[in-house]
């Protein structure tokens, strides 16, 4: 089953580090091996299965889940977020590609060489104008490959006339999203306090999202946003470099 890095409290990408093993209530623990005889012998009911680590107390303290996870839900439930959000609703985008937009005469369009970012409002650019007018904020941070995969190509395109309708985008190599150990997952958070994790199938087709408000959780969010926001280059001026590397 896949694993979801939650989080560690290395710097150089060494153990430890905690992990979800997705579709379970399991988390995975990475650290050194307890080799002490004294500890082994001290240790009550081993299964010949089992192995044992050692983790700091602050691994468990920052990133240990606090709360059951819940079920997934459709996308469809969590819509009205998008409206009714206060201050900000921030995206991060890890995949190469996404079914929901080669699915959509945009992308066919896109494929024959039109401008996507200088078409009409749609609902979601409308919605953006309206929430911006209003002071709340937009954002997301897309991770990119080098070279863009053709998905990632397609959203740079799209990206500006969401940028042109208030929305502020920014890119961010994967080398380096990778260096600074974001998480390897989508996510939506909204105001900082509700964490809307994507599921995708292996054909890039989402699934539904689990939401969360554990505190470790949303920290551990929270945590991701600001180091990749510090990072990440505005989607104007990341697509005239991509250009000009073509």
């Amino acid at each position: 089953m896949r694993l979801r890095f939650i989080g560690t409290t290395s710097d150089d990408g060494d153990c430890p580090t905690l992990y979800e093993v997705e579709g379970t209530a399991d988390i995975l623990v990475q650290g050194d091996r307890v080799t002490d005889p004294e500890q082994l012998a001290r240790l009550r009911h081993v299964k010949s299965s089992e192995t044992f680590v050692t983790v700091p107390r602050d691994l468990l303290t920052r990133f240990a889940p606090r709360a059951e996870p819940r079920e997934m839900i459709p996308f469809s439930e969590i819509r009205h977020m998008f409206r009714e959000f206060k201050h900000t609703a921030w995206r991060l985008e890890t995949r190469r590609s996404y079914a929901t937009d080669r699915g959509t005469p945009k992308w066919e369009r896109w494929k024959a060489g039109a401008d996507i970012a200088a078409e009409p409002l749609d609902a979601w650019r409308e919605n953006v104008t309206a929430a911006t007018a209003e002071g709340r904020r937009f954002e997301r941070v897309r991770i990119v490959d080098e070279p863009p995969t053709e998905g990632q190509s397609y959203l740079l395109a799209s990206g500006l006339g969401n940028v042109a309708a208030g929305e502020d985008i920014r890119n961010l190599p994967r080398s380096q999203a990778e260096r600074l150990g974001l998480p390897d997952w989508d996510f939506w958070l909204f105001d900082s306090r509700l964490l809307a994790r994507f599921v995708f199938g292996e054909d890039d087709t989402t699934l539904g999202v689990i939401l969360s408000e554990d505190p470790a959780d949303i920290a551990a969010a929270c945590q991701a946003r600001d180091a990749a926001w510090h990072h990440a280059i505005p989607t104007t001026e990341f697509a005239t470099r991509v250009r000009s590397e073509m």
